[in-house]
């Protein structure tokens, strides 16, 4: 199976000179969290979550309105071509331990997102399906994992 027959093609996406109220407001209406961020060519230079934008105007004591989404933004994305084969995407998820892969056109454009969300709709555990149900559920272990050094500090404080 392809990424581009479970991608969700509706996406919404700012710029970096995007103020963080305005993409919080997009993310509102769009119920979601997370929001590609494109260059005048609609490649990906990166995404914005909410969490970025709450973390951004806390600690800079600042307005969303006067925090611009390239000072928060997460610059190192990896991203999924709309071609390839979906075990290619899932070890990228896993990899990466990320729930969303922005997915992209052979000119690097921005064409659609592969999440979990797309993948939990289409997950069968019988054998010979396009989506199979271990391998979805050990790459959301590989995404759900908690980094050894966090398991070690937790055992610490304990």
């Amino acid at each position: 199976m392809k990424v581009k027959e479970l991608m969700s093609a509706d996406v919404q996406s700012c710029t970096p000179d995007t103020d963080g109220a305005t993409v919080a407001r997009m993310m509102w209406d769009n119920d979601c969290g997370w929001i590609p961020v494109l260059d005048d060519q609609r490649r990906v230079t990166g995404v914005i979550t909410d969490r970025d934008i709450c973390i951004a105007a806390a600690t800079r004591s600042l307005e969303p309105a006067r925090i611009l989404v390239r000072d928060a933004m997460t610059h190192d994305v990896a991203t999924c071509a709309e071609d390839a084969d979906l075990r290619t995407a899932l070890h990228a998820l896993k990899e990466r331990r990320v729930r969303r892969l922005p997915v992209v056109n052979r000119h690097d454009q921005l064409v659609g997102v592969l999440s979990i969300n797309d993948l939990v709709s289409r997950a069968d555990c019988r054998p010979g399906t396009g989506l199979p149900g271990e391998e979805f559920l050990e790459t959301l272990r590989g995404i759900c994992a908690h980094p050894t050094s966090l398991a070690v500090r937790a055992t610490v404080t304990r």
